[in-house]
């Protein structure tokens, strides 16, 4: 089962952009991206939302519940 930061990382290939483009659709530090990314830290629910509705996925796949 693929991890927060993994499946975040993956998501943001898949749409072609970098951690700092991603930081700043997401009103975060670049650094913020990294360590998700990295899996030293996570999210807020409230940046959850914010990342599910980028993406256009649930909160459940970003948690790893489903696929």
């Amino acid at each position: 089962m693929k991890e927060f930061g993994e499946r975040l990382r993956l998501l943001r290939l898949e749409k072609g952009i970098g951690q700092i483009q991603l930081a700043k659709e997401l009103d975060v530090g670049k650094s913020v991206i990294s360590l998700w990314e990295l899996g030293k830290c996570e999210p807020t629910l409230s940046k959850l939302i914010v990342i599910s509705k980028f993406f256009g996925v649930s909160i459940d796949f970003l948690a790893g519940l489903e696929d």
